[in-house]
Order: structure tokens, then sequence, then C-alpha cells
């Protein structure tokens, strides 16, 4: 039969009031009673029903998603994800929302974070460039006691409490092996393209996948990372511009968003399936891309995982639990044409992340 309360305050030779005021770090309590409390729950083998005591005292765990306001098909299915999980987790008293941002705006951004506290947030989930200005919001909100999380892309020097996503350097290497068995023995170029290089997520891609090419493929000439800050104008312009210029390329590594402007731009230029095309993210257009072969390979991740690991997270940093790092890691997904899914990820749960 499982210890209840009444068995902690009997053996603690204390009150029923005394043991909850201790079970939720409220004050006024002496620590040589507290001690007792924590003693006797030890003993015992006490294991508090979290669910039910946030039910009994009506706690909500109201969470803000912020995502950058682009058109990007992986934003939106992030989105998506985030709001099918939040939906699933109203039950227990979840309330997410998702909020947007201008993607080029740091200032409104933390204008944004700045505001969470008094509109009754309690919890922050973050996909954006580390800039000194978010640094310092994030930072502001954690001093107020609101945990925020990183995701996709990390936070580290704003002292975020935890990252949510897959290795970005680990994922960058495994580009860097996939375009070097993909080219072969044969010298050529790869053309690098990124939305962003103040985004961590792209930093640590292009230093992985650099330092599997000269390790493994030295034959290969990687050259300089082209930004295109989103624009899929810009991307069209750099891109057509390089392949004509730049007879040698033979691959092109793509580690952002763009990809429905890339391919459009290959298929223009009578290139599809003659380059070998590596990207990020199993977006809808990513997958007719490896369907149609303008698109040779992706680097993806269960972004219904990732929801739900996000709400998981937040909630253990709220109720001030330990966090099962096996369960929260998102793992690297290589997907070809040969073994597409038959579904994109609804974001429904899947057995690896079940709670």
């Amino acid at each position: 039969m499982r210890p209840t309360v009444n068995d902690i305050a009997r053996e603690a030779g204390v009150s029923l009031a005394t043991v909850d005021r201790v079970l939720n770090a409220r004050p006024g309590v002496r620590e040589k009673t507290i001690k007792a409390v924590n003693d006797a729950i030890a003993k015992l083998g006490y294991v508090r029903d979290l669910t039910a005591a946030n039910l009994a005292r009506s706690r909500n765990y109201r969470i803000a998603a912020i995502l950058p306001d682009a058109e990007s098909q992986f934003v939106q299915s992030l989105a998506q994800a985030l709001q099918e999980a939040g939906s699933l987790a109203a039950t227990s008293r979840v309330d997410l929302q998702v909020l947007r941002f201008p993607t080029e705006d740091p200032h409104a951004l933390a204008a944004i974070l700045t505001g969470l506290p008094a509109r009754g947030f309690a919890g922050v989930a973050l996909m954006a460039p580390e800039t000194p200005v978010l640094r310092d919001a994030v930072r502001a909100l954690r001093a107020k006691g609101l945990p925020v999380v990183a995701l996709v892309s990390d936070l580290p020097a704003t002292g975020r409490d935890h990252f949510i996503g897959t290795d970005n350097h680990a994922a960058g290497r495994t580009a860097g092996v996939l375009m070097g068995r993909f080219l072969g023995d044969s010298p050529g170029q790869v053309l690098v393209l990124g939305s962003s290089l103040l985004a961590r997520d792209m930093v640590e891609r292009r230093r992985g996948f650099d330092a599997v090419m000269l390790r493994d493929f030295p034959q290969i000439e990687v050259l300089q990372s082209l930004e295109t800050h989103g624009s899929p104008q810009l991307l069209r312009q750099v891109v057509s511009q390089m392949l004509a210029n730049a007879p040698g390329v033979r691959g092109i590594y793509s580690m952002g968003d763009g990809q429905r402007a890339l391919t459009q731009t290959i298929e223009d230029m009578g290139l599809s399936g003659k380059l070998v095309v590596i990207c990020h993210q199993l977006t809808p257009h990513v997958r007719s891309a490896l369907q149609a072969g303008t698109v040779t390979a992706a680097i993806s991740q269960n972004l219904g995982h990732l929801a739900r690991s996000t709400l998981r997270v937040l909630r253990a940093k709220l109720d001030q639990q330990p966090i099962d790092e096996g369960q929260e890691q998102i793992r690297i997904e290589i997907v070809l044409r040969e073994n597409l899914p038959d579904t994109p990820d609804s974001g429904l749960q899947t057995s690896e992340d079940a709670a």
C-alpha cells in the first residue's frame, strides 16, 4: 500500500498542515521540522502525485512558446506540433500559447519577453537567434522565476534552463558524411546556404559539416556560407549566380529554411537530380522534393517529440522535479526517398517519448 501524507505526519510527529507546508515549500516552518518531514518521506518511500496535487490547488501551467513570424514551413509545422501537444495536455491544466515575433527585430522580441510575467505566464519556450538584447531579456525572466527553454537552436549565453532539439554539431557532421558519400571520389565544390549566421544552429551545423569534409573528403572544396536572411528572392539570386559562375559545384548543403526557393531555382536551371542536395527538416515541400529527386537527403527531427518534450521539461522545472534526459533526447533522423514515412509527423504521441 502506498504511503500517504497521513503516514508522513504520523512518522514525523507533525500535523497534516505542516506536511503540506513542507511539500509545497511554504515559509514559516523550522529547519528541524523540515528535516523531520523529509526524513519521514525518505523512510516511507513516499512519491508525490504532482498531477493530483496541482489539481487540488487548481494550479495552471501557463506557457508561452515564442517562434519567429516567418513563412517557413518548418516554423509553421513546429507551431502546429506545439498547439497539438498543448491541446493534449490541457486536461493536466496546461495552457500553451504560441506567440510570434518579427524575425529581424530583437528589440521587439525582448519587449514580448519582458511583458510575459504581467500576462501570467509561468514558463517560456523560445526559438530565436542569440543576441545581447535577447540574452539580457532571458536573464531578467529567469531572475523573476520563469524557466526558459531554447528550441531547435541553443541559447547557452542567456543562461537558459534547458535546450530541446537535436545536437546541431552532430547534425552538421551527419550532413558532411552524406554529402561526401554521395559525391564520391571525384573533385568538386559544395555550395553552403544559411538563413543567418547569427543563429547558433547554423554556426554549429557549419562547423560540424566542415570538420567531416576536411577530414574525410579533402577532394571536395566547401565554399563560404551564403546568408539568405529568410528571403526567397535573395536565395534565388545567390544560388543562380553561383551555379552559373561556378561549374565545379556538385552539391548544395542548405543549413536552414528556403527549400521551396532552392528547389525551384534548381529545377528552373535544369539541374534537378544532377546535384547532391542535403537539407534539414522534413517539411511538406522537402517531402515532395525527395520524391521528385531534387533533394537527395533530409536531416530531420520528430516535431511531435520536440513539442511534448517542451511541455514536460517546463512542467518539471516549475515543479522543481528532475528531467529524464533519455526521454527528452531528440534524435537525428536521416530521410531519403527510399525511407519516406507514409504520412508526415502529426505530433501525436509515440512510444519513444510516452509519458
